[in-house]
């Protein structure tokens, strides 16, 4: 609840305590809203507002925290940012509390790099405030890549730390409900390496080699063993990892890059988020414990979710549809760079090259129809999904089978 002057003064009163207590009690207490009279002569007023949009996300507390100081195991929550969950003193990662689900904090006694990340957060965060980044938006960007490698980690046969992690937080062994596990277990499994990409990506030394990558004074396209994701995955103890990162395009990663190089050539044009390397798109940012918990609570009542995709779908199939969309991606980006010259020759390339991109395209999407029908999906759902009616969906994979 936001008050206005006059609000806070009663509230104060019938509190009988000081402004300046409530002030540290309530998180909401020194915000403003613009709908609120604040006039000097203004009558007490209030208004309504989502507490974790004005004050961050709500983490249960620590419960032995809590019989500390107050001599009683109640449940407690509190607003607590994404990089504040470690209860070092009891080793313990405090979770979502708004995610409507049973334990309110995973056990890290076994995951001693967890605890240690969370002091050398402290570091990192004076780094991002000395560099006018802002611990929350450099926090956010680290969590988004890594969030992204930990999606994409399931065909990672040589990532062996995140496995080992995940079944230490669930208490010895994930297996019997990974799905659930990987959402639960994700921030403080992937803790130590967020730290470690926030303090890489406020390293000047490491947007240097962006820079070498990029080809400095002579543009070139980024290569796959470039030295900046070959550095970044040394420093993550993943030396594996640096060609993978370098062709994840249209990630976060990626377009961090690219408004570094474009911040160092002076082609970002007016202050905005183009040229802003800590500003993170709406599709790229990590998805909550809460959100991801009812995704996945609709897909296990939905026919034929039950089964995982790598399990549904044969490894062939799914190279053809990776390719297929790998292909029209690198198509895209290419076009990037035929805007220049006559007006009927630039024209004539983009539109061979757009209609290449959508035909590769249209083969990846169709591709994945057929997958998720064979995988057990409803056709009706698929046809939904792809915005067009069930018969000429039906017609045209048929045909699509019995081309192939």
């Amino acid at each position: 609840m936001l008050l206005n002057t006059a609000g806070r003064q009663v509230l104060a009163r019938l509190c009988g305590v000081g402004q300046d207590v409530l002030a540290r009690a309530l998180p909401a207490w020194g915000q403003q809203d613009a709908k609120l009279p604040n006039a000097p002569d203004a009558e007490p007023a209030a208004a309504w507002r989502i507490g974790g949009a004005l004050a961050g996300p709500v983490a249960f507390g620590c419960r032995l925290c809590t019989v500390r100081r107050t001599g009683a195991a109640d449940r407690v929550m509190r607003y607590a940012a994404r990089w504040q969950r470690v209860c070092v003193r009891h080793g313990r990662w405090l979770l979502d509390a708004d995610a409507d689900q049973t334990p309110e904090h995973l056990d890290l006694r076994g995951v001693p790099e967890v605890i240690a990340a969370q002091r050398q957060w402290a570091t990192v965060a004076r780094r991002a405030v000395r560099a006018g980044a802002g611990p929350e938006r450099v926090f956010a960007l680290a969590l988004a890549v890594v969030a992204r490698w930990w999606e994409q980690a399931l065909q990672w046969e040589r990532e062996t730390v995140w496995p080992r992690r995940l079944h230490q937080v669930a208490g010895g062994d994930a297996g019997g409900d990974l799905d659930r596990w990987r959402i639960v277990g994700r921030d403080a499994v992937l803790f130590p390496e967020v730290v470690a990409v926030a303090d890489a990506l406020l390293d000047p030394a490491m947007a240097e080699l962006v820079w070498a990558d990029s080809g400095a004074g002579r543009p070139r396209a980024l290569p796959a063993e470039g030295m900046f994701c070959r550095r970044l995955g040394e420093r993550l103890g993943r030396g594996w990892l640096g060609p993978l990162a370098a062709t994840d395009h249209g990630g976060p990663l990626i377009a961090w890059m690219g408004s570094v190089i474009r911040l160092r050539r002076g082609a970002g044009g007016p202050p905005g988020y183009d040229n802003d390397p800590w500003w993170l798109r709406q599709e790229h940012q990590a998805a909550t414990m809460a959100g991801r918990l009812r995704v996945l609570g609709k897909e296990k009542k939905a026919p034929g979710s039950g089964t995982m995709w790598r399990a549904a779908v044969p490894p062939e199939q799914r190279r053809l549809i990776t390719s297929a969309i790998d292909s029209a991606e690198e198509q895209l980006l290419q076009l990037r760079g035929v805007q220049t010259g006559p007006t009927a020759e630039v024209a004539r390339r983009l539109l061979r090259g757009l209609g290449h991109s959508a035909g590769l395209i249209e083969n990846a999407w169709k591709r994945t129809a057929v997958a998720a029908v064979n995988g057990g999906v409803p056709l009706s759902e698929v046809a939904q999904w792809v915005g067009m009616p069930v018969e000429v969906l039906s017609q045209m994979l048929t045909a699509g089978r019995q081309d192939g």
